[in-house]
């Protein structure tokens, strides 16, 4: 840069300022992480994403998957204008779209998990000129059933509580109207050896 010209080296402080201050154009993606479903049930794989660049008929979506106990990768579904479902191999009539581009939701549905489905389902798009950012990337664990999570817990905690109350209150009505039932006899009696 030394022994050049002044206004070259201008220009050139002027070409890394402006490209420090541009937006760096990179597509953001967000997905669940970590999925548990059950053997024989349908999986809604979520996917949306976030944009520098409007959504147009440039945007293109890759969903692959990458099986637990190792293997090469294979293709899950493709969209670009239209959904593409595989024509061939595991995925062949279990796959279906689910996205809105429009709204930035790029999700699919899997239909009849199957325990080999475990593994790595990863979601790619691609919104020129925001063509760079990090793969999306889901763990899905195909199960014989669901655990019991903490959610479960808390509803069997309330339901728990809402018949513990229900049936202490029916004993308190229960115990007042044979308390009223009592005292009535007792003045009735009263009332029978006064006259």
């Amino acid at each position: 840069m030394y022994g050049q010209s002044p206004t070259r080296a201008v220009l050139f402080l002027l070409g890394v300022q402006l490209t420090a201050l541009w937006p760096v154009a990179a597509v953001e993606i967000y997905t669940p992480r970590v999925l548990e479903a059950v053997n024989g049930t349908d999986v809604w794989l979520k996917c949306t994403f976030s944009s520098f660049a409007p959504v147009g008929d440039a945007l293109t979506v890759t969903w692959n998957f990458r099986p637990r106990d190792g293997g090469p990768e294979q293709f899950v579904f493709y969209y670009h204008v239209d959904p593409f479902k595989p024509m061939s191999g595991r995925f062949k009539d279990r796959v279906v779209w689910d996205g809105n581009p429009e709204r930035y939701d790029v999700s699919i549905l899997l239909w009849k998990l199957q325990f080999d489905d475990n593994g790595t389902y990863t979601c790619q798009v691609k919104n020129p000129p925001d063509v760079d950012g990090l793969i999306g990337e889901i763990q899905l664990s195909v199960v014989q059933t669901v655990r019991f999570s903490e959610i479960h817990f808390l509803a069997l905690a309330i339901v728990i509580v809402v018949v513990l109350f229900q049936h202490f209150r029916k004993k308190r009505r229960a115990e007042r109207a044979h308390k009223v039932l009592n005292q009535e006899k007792k003045a009735a009696v009263s009332l029978e050896y006064t006259d």
